[in-house]
C-alpha cells in the first residue's frame, strides 16, 4: 500500500511539473521540448505552419509522435517534406488542428470536430479512452500557453474531396 501511494504521489508530482513547464511555452515549443515530435516539428517547418502554431491561438493539436509517423509506408514522410508536396503536407497537418482549446473532458458527448482545414474529425470517447479517426489519444491535455496538445499514436489523414 505504501509503495502504491508513493508511486501515485510521484506520478502526480511528475504530471504537475510537466504541466507547469509546458504551460509557459507555446504548442510548438512544448512539443519540441518533449523530444518525441521531431518529425512533426520538421513537417510543421516544411509546411510553414510552425509560426502559426506559435501564435495566439488557442489551438487544439492532435500530435502524432515520431513512432506514429514511422507507421506510415516507407518513404511517405520524406516525400511529403519535398517542396512540391507542401500543399498536401499542409492539408494533413491542419487536419490535426482544431481551433479553440478542447480538453479531453470536453469530448464526452461529441462525435466530431471541425479541423482547421475544414474537414471533420471523428471523435469517440468510450471506456476511459479517446479515439480520433481511429488513432488513440495516449496522453491528453498537455497544456501550452496557446492551447492544448493531445498525443496520438497514429497520423490521421483527411478524407478525400
Amino acid at each position: 500500500m505504501i509503495m502504491k501511494t508513493s508511486i501515485l504521489a510521484a506520478a502526480f508530482a511528475l504530471a504537475t511539473s510537466v504541466s507547469a513547464l509546458a504551460s509557459g511555452k507555446d504548442i510548438v515549443d512544448t512539443a519540441v521540448e518533449a523530444g518525441q515530435f521531431k518529425t512533426l516539428a520538421a513537417a510543421l517547418t516544411a509546411a510553414g505552419l510552425a509560426d502559426t502554431l506559435k501564435g495566439a491561438g488557442p489551438f487544439t493539436v492532435f500530435a502524432p509522435t515520431d513512432d506514429a509517423f514511422a507507421k506510415l509506408p516507407a518513404g511517405t514522410v520524406e516525400n511529403l517534406l519535398k517542396p512540391e508536396n507542401k500543399q498536401q503536407l499542409t492539408d494533413i497537418l491542419t487536419y490535426h488542428v482544431v481551433a479553440g482549446k478542447v480538453m479531453a473532458g470536453d469530448v464526452a458527448g461529441l462525435d466530431e470536430a471541425k479541423s482547421v482545414n475544414g474537414k471533420m474529425i471523428d471523435l469517440e470517447a468510450a471506456g476511459g479512452s479517446v479515439k480520433v479517426n481511429g488513432a488513440t489519444v495516449t496522453t491528453a491535455d498537455v497544456a501550452a500557453s496557446n492551447g492544448v496538445i493531445h498525443i496520438i499514436d497514429t497520423v490521421i489523414l483527411p478524407p478525400e474531396g
